[in-house]
């Protein structure tokens, strides 16, 4: 059979470059639906929060908590989710514990209401507003009890509010800073990352006690929780960079920054954001090491169990995408 000339080889398909007018309009109008996402990720959640289901206890008299029940279910449908208790002291146990956010006490006296600043100052003011509320409808009188109160010198919680970029920065910058200066060795990058995190965690320990005020106990339990927050950052986005190279890394970060730092709700409690939301928010680092820093500061780690797990299984993920990477590298290694 006679060799194929080019003429009878198949024409090459000629792949044509949209005009000029058309590559301004499509990406002008691609970078307008990527800012309403923006604004969406950004704005909604707090546009959008408030009490939704928050989980409150009550104590008193059976026929004054079912009282209590129908006034919030009036007064404030779908705000409240109540749970019951027997005693004053198991409702204060209960929110010590964090197993609610607040809780509700009545008897002789009148409304007693638990809330804990330290929690979170928008639910607790909700909680309070709501205590009022149902003390004048009953014609009584309304205590405020805060049960774990925000230091005097951040008295409406900023210093831990204003983590979630710090938490953010601290993932992504040292992924990229270490891997790059040690390009040939992903053993020192990884060491560099963890040494980072230590003294990361110690370093914003420091300001929020010395010079803040943010916290004045648990120095130790909450820069590690910082730490065990960057952690869980920066070794899946070193990771996504070893296996899927730049884009996996990008795509990672992008994540990070835009859906989970907004989602975070570290400023007001995961709670009080949309129940969607929140949870998707607990899910990813920055909202998970949130609440572990707010657990160790002020509750003695009631309540970080889970933010902790997430964290661990976020470190372990990163482990695993380092490890896949060094494994792949080394296989493809020219010496082999």
């Amino acid at each position: 059979m006679a060799a194929l000339t080019p003429l009878d080889a198949a024409p090459a398909t000629v792949r044509r470059t949209p005009s000029k007018p058309v590559l301004l309009v499509g990406l002008t109008a691609g970078l307008g639906v990527i800012l309403v996402a923006l604004l969406m990720l950004f704005i909604m959640p707090s546009l959008k929060s408030g009490a939704h289901n928050l989980p409150i206890g009550l104590a008193g008299p059976s026929s004054a908590v079912t009282q209590v029940e129908e006034g919030l279910d009036a007064g404030a449908p779908g705000a409240y989710t109540t749970r019951a208790f027997a005693s004053e002291a198991a409702l204060r146990d209960a929110v010590l514990d964090r197993d609610v956010v607040g809780g509700i006490l009545v008897d002789e006296g009148g409304v007693h209401a638990l809330v804990v600043g330290a929690g979170s100052t928008a639910i607790s003011a909700t909680i309070s507003g709501t205590a009022q509320s149902l003390a004048e409808k009953a014609g009584t009188s309304a205590e405020i009890e805060d049960v774990v109160p925000l230091p005097e010198s951040d008295p409406t919680g900023v210093g831990i509010g204003g983590l979630a970029f710090p938490l953010v920065f601290g993932g992504i910058v040292p992924a990229v800073a270490f891997r790059k200066v040690f390009s040939r060795s992903l053993g020192w990058a990884v060491g560099g990352i963890l040494a980072f995190a230590a003294v990361g965690g110690i370093v914003v320990a420091a300001v929020l006690m010395f010079l803040f005020g943010s916290i004045t106990t648990a120095f130790w339990p909450v820069a590690a929780a910082m730490a065990l927050g960057i952690a869980g950052l920066a070794l899946p986005l070193a990771g996504l960079q070893e296996v899927f190279g730049g884009k996996g890394f990008t795509i990672g970060a992008m994540i990070m920054m835009f859906v989970g730092n907004p989602l975070a709700g570290i400023a007001t409690g995961a709670a009080w954001l949309p129940a969607g939301l929140g949870a998707i928010g607990q899910i990813l680092p920055p909202g998970a090491a949130g609440t572990l820093v707010r657990s160790a500061a002020y509750f003695g780690g009631a309540g970080g169990l889970a933010a902790g797990l997430t964290l661990a299984a976020w470190v372990a993920a990163g482990a695993l995408l380092l490890a896949v990477g060094a494994r792949r590298t080394h296989l493809l290694s020219p010496s082999r």
